[in-house]
């Protein structure tokens, strides 16, 4: 996508530099947040682990939002980069296929079983634990990230990964004042105090803290993490919108788990797409158009 030299891409995927091809070929880097086919579907995924297999690069991924058993090695020709044209492709695809909620065939793995000889205990087994993930499944709650925004992600992984350039620290509006400005907005606009969106906002704000070094990072970005994350300083006051967004692609998954009701799950959701929706709003205000080299 950017230009990159062979350096930077090989310290990305470090995993293999015993066989041909050289590292620096990897398309993927471990870490990376990827597109992957699985049968007629596109699923959203990240490459866990990059390794050259018979002189051709495999990749370990993740479905995200799946249980880890359907984790698997694939080709290159299963992978696509997470970019804009890619996203359009998939919904496409999604919209081709008819999502069925109540079957199993939208679930990554399952051509593998279609024809499965598996003993009848076994199978029953498995079955009731796929019942399990897809109702877990069911529970998922979904973000609309706003086009814009999405071309904003896209952006945001070529600045790091492919042109080693990194927003520059601390960040001015941080995250704390962003959520701030948008509990004003709300306040404002409702003239009156919004107690659901204080609540929501603060709990946008530990998730984030708590997110940040676990899983918010690229592998470029976490020698400046420990350099400005020092004396229990929160994270939420150091960097900006660009970390925050990038935790609403990952809060599907956090959630998945919590114990929430329906009904509180369905008004978050309404909040969080009503708080992308003003971030949009504001996006020229809160991103920056280009980082540091």
């Amino acid at each position: 996508m950017g230009s990159s030299s062979k350096e930077d891409t090989a310290s990305d995927g470090d995993t293999s530099s015993r066989e041909t091809p050289p590292p620096d070929s990897s398309l993927f880097s471990e870490g990376e947040r990827v597109l992957a086919y699985h049968g007629p579907r596109v699923y959203e995924a990240k490459v866990q682990k990059a390794e050259v297999r018979k002189k051709e690069w495999r990749f370990y991924v993740h479905y995200l939002g799946w249980n880890k058993n359907w984790d698997e090695w694939v080709g290159a020709d299963r992978l696509l980069k997470y970019t804009e044209e890619n996203l359009m492709k998939q919904q496409a695809l999604q919209k081709k296929q008819g999502v069925d909620k109540s079957s199993k065939s939208g679930r990554p793995g399952h051509s593998k079983q279609k024809g499965s000889t598996v003993a009848k205990g076994k199978k029953r087994k498995s079955d009731s634990s796929v019942e399990k993930d897809n109702l877990s499944l069911e529970r998922l709650i979904k973000i609309q990230i706003p086009p814009t925004l999405k071309k904003q992600l896209v952006d945001d992984w070529e600045f790091v990964t492919q042109q080693d350039q990194l927003v520059k620290l601390p960040r001015s509006p941080n995250v704390d004042q962003i959520l701030t400005k948008y509990i004003q907005y709300r306040t404002k606009k409702e003239n009156l105090l919004v107690g659901t969106v204080i609540e929501i906002m603060r709990g946008i704000r530990l998730y984030f803290d708590k997110a940040l070094p676990a899983m918010l990072l690229y592998k470029k970005e976490r020698e400046q993490y420990h350099h400005v994350i020092v004396n229990n300083v929160s994270p939420s006051t150091i960097y900006g919108a660009e970390h925050l967004l990038r935790l609403f692609v990952k809060l599907p998954e956090l959630l998945l788990y919590v114990d929430i009701e329906d009904e509180t799950l369905t008004r978050m959701q309404q909040k969080l797409t009503d708080f992308l929706k003003w971030l949009q709003k504001n996006q020229s205000t809160y991103f920056l158009s280009r980082y540091d080299g």
